[in-house]
């Protein structure tokens, strides 16, 4: 870029990104939501997802220590409280560990995220990383694959409960809850992008971290098709499945 978009050209750029690049066009993801995938990769996958999901409570309290004004912490907490819960509500890992839970996983086996796969462990890693080092603007907007992210539950939900009989409706509720928490959060952070990224440098740096973010997602699924699908490495210490 030469001279700086406008805030709606900046956004019609983030959403090109993720037309792109989000994980949603992965050909794990293809095979989860059509049903072929069997029942040891959707537990390979529900156990290193687990690890990103806990993460995200890890990153957001990262980027809050970046936030000097009290009404952005205040805004953004309530992402914290989505996921580890607060009060009633059990909070996301919670239903994400019913969900594994219900797929026959041991809960502490999760939990101690020993059989995670080395590559998951360093993309969630390198995601908290981003966020605590970057500048607020590239924290902020490396969330912004919330965007993106109603679409896949929606067609998760629906492909995982036609194909798949040993899943039922108690075991989406993770899901069900993004397709309302996810749009909410994502008005917040793009509106403070939109109105923040005004020079070339900041645009290009916003629109690297959402391709960045893109990639920590993608590079969890390379690592899940690598090992259970194709050519079906797993590596040493990583959860197998039953034959």
């Amino acid at each position: 870029m030469t001279t700086p978009l406008t805030p709606d050209q900046l956004e019609e750029a983030l959403r090109a990104i993720g037309a792109e690049r989000y994980h949603n066009l992965h050909p794990f993801h293809k095979r989860l939501h059509s049903g072929q995938c069997t029942r040891g990769q959707v537990q390979a996958w529900a156990l290193n997802r687990y690890y990103y999901q806990c993460g995200i409570p890890r990153k957001d309290c990262a980027l809050m220590a970046n936030m000097e004004q009290k009404p952005m912490r205040i805004e953004w907490r309530q992402r914290y409280f989505d996921h580890d819960g607060l009060g009633d509500d059990e909070g996301g890992i919670e239903r994400w560990l019913r969900l594994t839970s219900a797929l026959g996983l041991d809960r502490d086996y999760v939990i101690s995220t020993k059989g995670i796969l080395p590559a998951t462990r360093h993309a969630v890693d390198a995601y908290i990383h981003f966020v605590r080092d970057k500048p607020l603007l590239e924290g902020i907007a490396s969330s912004l694959t919330e965007l993106f992210a109603p679409s896949i539950h929606a067609e998760r939900i629906a492909g995982m409960l036609e194909h798949y009989d040993f899943v039922d409706d108690s075991m989406v509720g993770y899901f069900r809850e993004r397709l309302t928490q996810a749009p909410r959060d994502v008005e917040f952070a793009l509106s403070y992008v939109r109105q923040q990224a005004v020079t070339v440098p900041q645009q290009e740096a916003v629109l690297n971290a959402l391709r960045f973010k893109t990639d920590v997602l993608w590079a969890q699924l390379d690592a899940l098709y690598f090992a259970y699908v194709a050519p079906g490495m797993i590596p040493p210490g990583a959860f197998v499945p039953e034959s």
